[in-house]
């Protein structure tokens, strides 16, 4: 399969996520939802580096996240590929509808209701 095309969103500067987690979690939503289908082959580390503007390292680290999580394989001289479509548990879409409903309940934005995600996520 030839080189994916990878559109992401511009990262936020002001956001508490690191930019790694950034571009991690955006690259799994497009594996996730088959804008990255399984099979297709990742821009270098280098090359989606300097489309972003970041650090080689920082884009490495989202790379070695998503290998860990099982999203993409490294396979050497053959670059990064989607290994295929990951479902979510059952018990995590569970506990996201029942925050989802927490928070409309008690007036929370969806931003709000992010920030305390992403809060929790880091501890």
């Amino acid at each position: 399969m030839e080189l994916a095309r990878v559109d992401l969103d511009p990262l936020d500067a002001e956001s508490g996520t690191a930019p790694y987690e950034q571009v991690r979690v955006q690259l799994a939503a497009r594996i996730g939802d088959g804008r990255l289908p399984a099979g297709a082959r990742l821009p270098t580390v280098r090359a989606l580096a300097a489309d972003l503007g970041l650090a080689v390292n920082t884009v490495a680290r989202a790379y070695k996240e998503l290998e860990a999580d099982g999203l993409v394989v490294t396979e050497g001289r053959r670059g990064t590929r989607v290994t295929g479509r990951v479902s979510t548990p059952a018990a995590v879409r569970d506990a996201a509808a029942e925050l989802a409903l927490q928070a409309r309940r008690a007036g929370l934005t969806l931003p709000e209701a992010t920030r305390l995600l992403e809060e929790g996520w880091s501890r």
